[in-house]
């Protein structure tokens, strides 16, 4: 089974050299300092021109909140249409109502006009009530390829009973992309209590 490490960076320098130390894929982020924005087009644009690895693109206009409004909503469509513009491998967003759970109608929205982009929720899902709850809401829609979850925790070395659930839980064809602290240092330790497939951190490749 090949193990696919995804590295998010937020500039080309990085970019190139996660995917020059082995990087199997890469997402691609504006401020990661604030966790991860939506990049900007020239970036995008810059990074899909000279990467040969594939690249998800995060769609977040704000932070911290992952509540949105319409004209958020309706900026996120622009951005995806971009991406879809490009040919990206896939977008990365999530939606959070005022309960902190998923908002399904404007994440069933976003993730129709995505296709035919690979989509992924992101890391919103650790802050719903219930992260296997989520998961079943959202592995239930095809159009969703994916998730990128520390299993509720802020790292996922202290939710390795939730990820090994939620690795079963979902179909073949859905990802489960584990995050949380993963360094090129740890990985081997963690990999080996998960058995997962995906995994993602912006040190999770040793860059020399």
């Amino acid at each position: 089974m090949q193990i696919i490490k995804e590295v998010c960076v937020d500039s080309l320098e990085e970019a190139l050299k996660a995917e020059k130390n082995g990087a199997n894929r890469i997402e691609l982020c504006g401020r990661l300092d604030l966790d991860g924005l939506t990049p900007s087009r020239e970036l995008i644009i810059n990074a899909f021109s000279v990467l040969k690895i594939p690249i998800r693109v995060m769609i977040r206009p704000k932070h911290p909140s992952f509540e949105y409004s319409e004209d958020e909503i309706n900026t996120m469509i622009d951005d995806i249409e971009f991406c879809k513009r490009i040919g990206v491998d896939g977008v990365v967003f999530g939606c959070l109502n005022k309960n902190s759970d998923f908002q399904m109608d404007q994440i069933n929205r976003l993730s129709k006009i995505s296709k035919p982009l690979d989509v992924i929720i992101h890391k919103a899902i650790d802050s719903t009530s219930s992260v296997l709850d989520s998961l079943s809401l959202i592995s239930k829609n095809s159009n969703i390829n994916g998730v990128l979850t520390s299993g509720g925790e802020r790292f996922a070395i202290n939710a390795v009973e939730t990820l090994k659930k939620m690795l079963v839980l979902v179909p073949d064809r859905f990802e489960i992309i584990i995050a949380g602290g993963i360094t090129f240092e740890n990985f081997e330790s963690l990999h080996t209590l998960t058995n997962g497939k995906f995994y993602h951190g912006k040190k999770i490749i040793n860059i020399k």
